[in-house]
């Protein structure tokens, strides 16, 4: 009987204990963890939207939640701590996870003691059960993280390149890679691909980069015939299959050739829908490196690009002393007279965005909103623009490729102003003299900011002339 009574006393005391456990568990894994759900969101000094802004943090970034105050969360981020609108942060379910795990182990314990009161032995092969289970449970846990870094291919780098920030020529470079750095592919788009070394991670145009896999593939072919019992039948076959592969890829030339129209176009890719480099004029020399489908692409003046093949020639145009100072004449004329239109027109299209979007001055900011009952960054360049007949692509970082990139220096009314610390995720509308008009964020709205200074002078990425 005594044996009992201390049997059941020590059961409640241990689900006591339990109980008690679970409690501050809970407490303890409260959420930590807080995603931004806007695209900029303001890091205050104390909780309230008239306190000093302490630091911009971009969408989807995460941040260190320490407590939390009426509508506010305290939080640090890099290391500074400040206060965000709690609707500005997504808690984690990662958290959630743990608590549930958390409790399924109480849960668990509770009954490994419910029928450890029967004997020692069950209660001993139950805690062997479990280390295994635990082991079990860390090796599949290994084999997902190996299978997961096994899922991106590795790439080798044919030429030294530049990696850039987005997936576009006139891109901000980020880092060099050297030829032969070995690297992992994880997007491909329209002949772009996102690359990560061991310090960075960017875009580089696809040609730049070997599929490791299959290099390896052409050695084991080569060593085949040695161990053939035919090798004069197999290196001939081998040879033919190696010769096969290569044909898509560019044999460097060594031709020089002429630019035989008066203006011609030097185009990233072989086609006529995509960004132009630059125009080369009648005669210029240009070195062909390689030719297929009706183009070639050529190097000249340090930039390689593309040209239609019928527009080269072995020799120059033979053109009279007299002709070409009067064909020069009026193309200084026309250029001149050409620059004058445009730049009238420019500042005159400016000067109607910009009439159009002081409208919309003090309208409220709306994440992913695109229309005057609320806007984004983005949202308010794409519909203000929109309303003159011009379509911009949708996000701050996609706008980054529509129309053609300006100076600092030579801002104009109605150009397109870019932001962001890792990459652009803010945009505006230049007003001049510095300033600049935007949806700021959900306190702010629509108002207008200067570059010159502050947090846009720092983060400033560069500029888009879309008219």
């Amino acid at each position: 009987m005594k044996s009992e009574t201390n049997i059941k006393n020590i059961i409640k005391m241990f689900f006591m204990v339990t109980i008690i456990s679970m409690f501050f568990l809970n407490v303890s894994f409260a959420a930590s963890i807080g995603t931004i759900n806007v695209e900029t969101a303001n890091l205050r000094e104390s909780a309230s939207k008239d306190s000093a802004v302490l630091e911009l943090i971009s969408l989807n970034e995460k941040v260190e939640i320490i407590e939390k105050v009426n509508d506010w969360y305290k939080v640090k981020y890099k290391g500074i701590e400040g206060y965000l609108r709690g609707d500005l942060i997504k808690i984690s379910d990662e958290v959630q996870t743990t608590q549930e795990n958390t409790n399924n182990t109480n849960t668990n314990a509770v009954n490994n003691v419910s029928e450890n009161k029967n004997t020692t032995d069950e209660s001993t092969t139950e805690k062997n059960n479990t280390k295994v289970d635990q082991v079990q449970t860390e090796q599949e846990n290994r084999q997902n993280e190996t299978q997961e870094e096994n899922q991106l291919e590795k790439f080798k780098i044919l030429e030294d390149t530049k990696i850039k920030i987005i997936p576009t020529i006139n891109a901000m470079n980020i880092v060099d890679v050297k030829k032969d750095e070995e690297v992992k592919a994880i997007e491909f788009i329209n002949g772009w691909v996102c690359i990560e070394t061991q310090t960075a991670k960017g875009w580089i145009r696809e040609e730049k980069i070997n599929k490791i896999d299959e290099t390896i593939s052409n050695n084991e072919e080569e060593q085949q015939p040695q161990q053939s019992q035919q090798p004069e039948q197999v290196t001939g076959e081998t040879e033919e299959k190696k010769t096969t592969e290569e044909q898509p890829q560019e044999t460097p030339q060594t031709k020089k050739k002429y630019i035989n129209s008066p203006s011609v176009n030097l185009r990233t890719q072989p086609n006529t829908n995509c960004e132009v480099l630059k125009s080369i004029t009648i005669n210029t020399e240009v070195e062909v490196i390689s030719e297929a489908n009706g183009w070639s692409k050529v190097k000249v003046d340090g930039l390689e690009g593309y040209v239609s093949s019928k527009l080269l020639s072995d020799t120059k145009k033979e053109t009279s002393r007299g002709m070409t100072e009067e064909r020069k004449t009026v193309e200084d004329a026309n250029t001149q007279q050409t620059s004058t239109t445009v730049n009238t027109t420019s500042s005159t299209r400016g000067a109607e965005i910009l009439e159009t979007a002081n409208k919309y001055m003090g309208a409220k900011y709306v994440y992913g909103g695109t229309t005057p009952s609320g806007f984004d960054c983005s949202g308010f360049t794409f519909y203000v623009y929109k309303q003159h007949g011009i379509t911009l692509n949708r996000t701050a970082a996609a706008q980054y490729s529509n129309g053609v990139a300006v100076s600092r220096d030579e801002l104009q009314q109605g150009d397109l102003v870019m932001f962001g610390k890792s990459g652009i995720n803010h945009v505006g509308i230049y007003i001049g003299e510095g300033r600049f008009i935007h949806a700021a964020n959900p306190s702010r709205g629509v108002t207008t900011d200067t570059i010159d200074s502050g947090y846009y002078y720092t983060n400033y990425v560069g500029a888009r002339r879309v008219l």
